[in-house]
């Protein structure tokens, strides 16, 4: 409808202008599949990782437990910690998505210092947004799921090894965008399907072994965004040069997030006794 409104002053705002390129719309449909596939093919692989865990889960863990708890245990990985871990990627899906379009005009104003910059600073919010998340939901898994799900309170131990996928999910996620935004569109899609893989071969070894049981798949997820987020940032660093020294990038924030942990969990442990003293 605004197409069709505007279309008139469009034409004879093109007529005005000189040297304008008029393009087919067969070609401006084959640009268009040829960036989304990629970018769509990304997106696809993060749904089929939790597909892995619905196919191999409960079929391995039948192998030495009854059919009842084996869907117990799915149903505490894909109800519970699945739910709670998929929370935090939210808030950082904006740093990715509005990554692209920032980065694709500095780059093609071939003004690679503002893109550099822009994804830099992306990169180091993502950390600082990341890492207290991943150390909250490890410190709190218990009471959180006290909280959250106070009639069924198992879960704790998966939810504490499944935090530290998060760091490397939204990592992952800035890191990916960026790419888009440079143009590296089938990047993000074949590191994906190298987690992907990962991912597979470690849930069918990891949780036929009794004592690790549905932990295999947590670890299993772990493995697999350290594995996208190494191979998509390892690229990155090759495409464009960041700012991103060891000591500001990881040491401070490490720094900054223990001392919140231990803080925050000394607090808790003061209230929890001053409560339960009443």
């Amino acid at each position: 409808m605004y197409y069709k409104i505007h279309k008139k002053a469009d034409i004879e705002t093109r007529e005005r202008v000189e040297h304008v390129k008029s393009e087919s719309t067969l070609s401006i449909v084959k640009r268009i599949i040829f960036v989304s596939l990629p970018i769509t093919l990304s997106a696809i692989m993060s749904t089929l990782n939790k597909n892995v865990d619905a196919m191999t889960v409960p079929r391995i863990l039948k192998r030495f437990m009854s059919e009842g708890e084996a869907k117990i245990q799915y149903g505490i990985l894909s109800g519970k910690v699945d739910t709670l871990i998929t929370l935090p990627l939210s808030f950082n899906i904006a740093f990715s998505t509005a990554l692209v379009p920032t980065v694709s005009a500095a780059i093609a104003k071939k003004d690679k210092r503002s893109a550099s910059k822009r994804i830099s600073f992306s990169m180091l919010l993502t950390m600082i947004i990341g890492l207290p998340f991943t150390f909250g939901m490890a410190v709190f898994a218990q009471p959180i799921i006290d909280l959250i799900f106070p009639n069924a309170p198992s879960g704790a131990l998966l939810l504490q090894i499944s935090a530290f996928t998060i760091i490397f999910s939204v990592l992952a996620q800035t890191a990916n965008g960026a790419l888009q935004g440079l143009g590296k569109i089938r990047v993000p899609a074949v590191s994906g399907f190298a987690g992907l893989i990962i991912k597979i071969i470690s849930n069918i070894i990891l949780i036929q072994i009794p004592w690790i049981g549905v932990n295999g798949a947590a670890i299993g997820s772990n493995l697999n965004n350290i594995a996208v987020f190494l191979i998509s940032y390892g690229i990155l660093k090759k495409v464009i040069k960041l700012d991103l020294k060891p000591i500001k990038f990881v040491v401070k924030p490490l720094t900054a997030t223990g001392i919140m942990s231990i803080c925050a969990y000394t607090l808790y442990r003061i209230l929890l006794r001053n409560f339960r003293s009443f």
